[in-house]
């Protein structure tokens, strides 16, 4: 059995069409000021005709395998982070599976909405750290925007859609994810949902008028929740990782909110020239954040071979999830 799961390749696809805040003012009683300044989004990624979890995800998956070096034959595992699944079954893992030619392979869903990245590199790397996988693909991505209200201004301006994945490998050196903290409060579940369409609320015609296949959320209250639980679960995986702040090179945060991340920046005492943003030009991309902004980050040297990240997200459930990782 390996002792450690190592990133090996890396990718992520976004839709081409680009909706900015300005297109947003024509839709939308709202202003680029005011999104820029409670969210620090200047613009976000929409789905196009013929586009969906599956298709971003496999783009995705793709860029993944090409930096690895592998076929998609050499997967064992395909896993897909996503609470925007392409329909309610099969698992979207199935069809991305299949897409990539990736023969036999198992395949299987993961739902734990902002959080899913690094609840689902946990459970990757368990795989790989037991033996019981060698190669895992594993995909995060979530195409929000089509359980939006475009009426409603407090939610439409803050998501966008995309995708994210890793090829995990064994590794006898220290590598991959080395520590990882996960929590959930489900009793808070109600402060952010999209109600009609599962067993407990079948979408009807009455549901569908009232607008219950939307997502809806208490902004103040998971301001407070987000920031304290990304804090308080990023301290435990650095202490469970041996590590101090000093030694981190580089957070990478769900991407939600800039006020968000700037506070817990700020109760974690990092810099925010230690911080990784990109939401200004993405949004919210849900589970796909976190490996849209690593990837991003890799590529612009901002995260170099040896050299250890922090990973942190906070998503509905309510979920939150921190890591370590060591890049190389």
């Amino acid at each position: 059995m390996a002792k450690y799961a190592a990133i090996t390749g890396w990718g992520m696809a976004v839709p081409e069409r680009t909706l900015t805040n300005a297109d947003l003012e024509r839709m939308v009683a709202t202003s680029d000021e005011w999104i820029q300044t409670r969210t620090g989004i200047r613009e976000r990624r929409i789905i196009g005709p013929g586009e969906s979890t599956s298709s971003l995800a496999t783009a995705a998956g793709k860029a993944a395998l090409n930096r690895a070096g592998l076929d998609a034959s050499a997967i064992d595992h395909v896993i897909l982070a996503t609470c925007t699944p392409d329909r309610p079954f099969p698992a979207t893992a199935c069809t991305i599976q299949a897409a990539l030619g990736a023969r036999r392979a198992a395949a299987f869903d993961i739902v734990a909405a902002c959080s899913g990245f690094v609840y689902g590199l946990n459970v990757a790397t368990s795989l790989i750290r037991s033996g019981a996988a060698r190669t895992v693909l594993f995909i995060a991505c979530d195409v929000f925007t089509h359980f939006i209200n475009w009426n409603d201004r407090n939610t439409c301006v803050l998501f966008g859609d995309g995708a994210g994945a890793v090829v995990l490998q064994p590794s006898d050196e220290p590598a991959g994810l080395i520590s990882c903290v996960l929590g959930a409060a489900g009793e808070q579940e109600d402060l952010m949902a999209v109600d009609a369409g599962g067993t407990r609320l079948p979408a009807t015609a009455e549901l569908l008028e009232q607008g219950r296949q939307y997502v809806y959320m208490n902004g103040r209250e998971i301001f407070k929740h987000a920031v304290r639980e990304m804090a308080e679960s990023s301290l435990e995986a650095l202490r469970l990782a041996s590590l101090t702040r000093e030694e981190v090179a580089l957070v990478v945060p769900h991407q939600a909110n800039l006020r968000i991340i700037e506070a817990t920046a700020k109760r974690l005492e990092i810099p925010m020239d230690r911080v990784f943003v990109n939401l200004d030009r993405y949004g919210n991309t849900s589970a796909a954040s976190v490996p849209i902004a690593l990837v991003e980050a890799v590529e612009q040297g901002r995260l170099r071979a040896g050299e250890y990240a922090l990973l942190t997200a906070f998503g509905g459930g309510l979920t939150w999830a921190s890591a370590v990782i060591r890049w190389g």
